[in-house]
């Protein structure tokens, strides 16, 4: 597949990392230091400390921050956690998502007037993307899947997949998601896409054919099972030991909180408390917290009641995004673009991406007011759905005047 033929199948299966990959090894990108480094060089993460490490304690520059009940924790937990809405009654969405969601409409009036809808605004996008390539990017839970109780069982819809899958086909498309690479892959199983697993730490994407991957660090060409040529990059791989040690601790120290879930998704882990009492996440983000006091190293986000504990590097879904169109021979690109749709804090990175370069568009799925740098809004993976289809019916219908002309011309 060359990078410009974007009207062809772009095949990515997913690789595991035992395959061959090319041995050298390429240089260190300043963007990718971690911030500490840049920051602070007795860091454990610094050049000039030379390694991870742990440490007994963590202070701001305020003093101690011990309590999550006085340093910001709880509240961004019940910030980044909306009630449980319930799906209004007769909306064709029952036909196609579960019952246990969090999705209704009470409030997306007032959302789209900040963030109109991308359905509704559907010809205005499209009109700024006329005579350009249309490159997809996807978030995975809460956009092509809905957000349900067990994040095991948050699979797309039979007419969801048919409709990624084709406009794999049509577009190059990945999915950037904060599940393992591996496990994202599984649940979607397409191979007409890229993907991008622990919110863009972990990147399948075609090979690279400029010069941008010799100065990144823990960036190999290498083949698929399927002989393609592909690049992986993994620019967090120094902390895979501490993010397994990490993992094992919290399994151990919320083992008695009823509800709580924790996930390792390779370069980052995932704290879940949906299904925690909300007398008790006062308990669990503390615990969450005492834990990285001892890995300055790492750091917490959070997302839909869940708390995301990440290397502390300069890397998010934004830059993942900016990594695959220059995959891609993209970026650099003034006939690109990109559309990213996703309905999780992790996205705004991507968002804010697209809109400092002012190229393509971010979409916010979700159905409740919040603050974001997305352009356009849908209310949920039902809607994603029918964006996308008309994405899919705008593409055919331009093959199809481009192919009516050349019949003239040949006439």
């Amino acid at each position: 597949m060359g990078p410009m033929d974007l009207n062809s199948s772009h095949v990515s299966p997913v690789l595991t990392d035992s395959v061959p990959v090319n041995k050298s090894r390429l240089g260190i990108h300043s963007s990718l230091l971690p911030y500490n480094s840049q920051q602070d060089s007795s860091s454990p993460l610094s050049p000039a400390a030379g390694k991870l490490s742990r440490t007994g304690s963590r202070k701001s520059a305020a003093g101690n921050i011990d309590d999550v009940r006085f340093n910001g924790w709880l509240d961004a937990m019940k910030a980044s956690s909306p009630p449980r809405k319930k799906i209004l009654k007769g909306s064709v969405i029952n036909t196609l998502l579960p019952s246990n969601i969090e999705y209704d409409n009470e409030d997306y009036p007032s959302l789209t007037d900040d963030y109109p809808s991308a359905i509704g605004c559907f010809g205005k996008i499209i009109g700024r993307a006329k005579n350009k390539n249309v490159a997809v990017f996807l978030d995975y839970d809460g956009t092509l899947s809905p957000i349900v109780d067990d994040p095991d069982c948050a699979f797309m819809s039979d007419p969801m997949r048919e409709t990624v899958e084709s406009v794999g086909r049509c577009f190059p498309t990945a999915i950037i998601s904060g599940r393992s690479r591996d496990n994202v892959y599984d649940l979607v199983k397409l191979t007409e896409l890229y993907y991008a697993g622990s919110h863009g730490m972990d990147i399948i994407g075609p090979l690279r054919h400029n010069n941008v991957s010799s100065n990144l660090p823990n960036c190999v060409n290498s083949t698929d099972h399927q002989g393609n040529q592909i690049t992986l990059f993994q620019p967090a791989t120094q902390f895979l030991p501490i993010i397994d040690e990490v993992f094992r601790t919290l399994v151990e120290i919320t083992k008695d909180i009823r509800g709580a879930k924790v996930e390792n998704h390779k370069f980052c882990v995932s704290v879940h408390y949906r299904n925690v009492e909300e007398n008790n996440w006062t308990t669990i983000g503390q615990r969450v917290h005492d834990v990285l006091k001892n890995y300055p190293g790492l750091r917490s986000t959070h997302g839909r009641k869940v708390l995301e504990i990440r290397p502390v590097i300069d890397w998010d879904k934004g830059k993942a995004v900016q990594f695959l169109l220059e995959s891609l021979d993209l970026n650099d690109k003034d006939d690109v673009f990109p559309i990213y749709i996703g309905d999780d804090k992790t996205d705004e990175d991507a968002f804010k991406i697209l809109r400092e370069t002012n190229r393509g568009c971010g979409i916010l799925v979700s159905s409740v007011m919040k603050e974001s740098s997305a352009s356009y809004s849908v209310r949920d993976p039902n809607e994603v759905m029918e964006f996308l289809q008309l994405l899919l019916n705008w593409k055919h219908e331009r093959e199809s005047k481009h192919y009516n002309r050349q019949i003239k011309v040949k006439v």
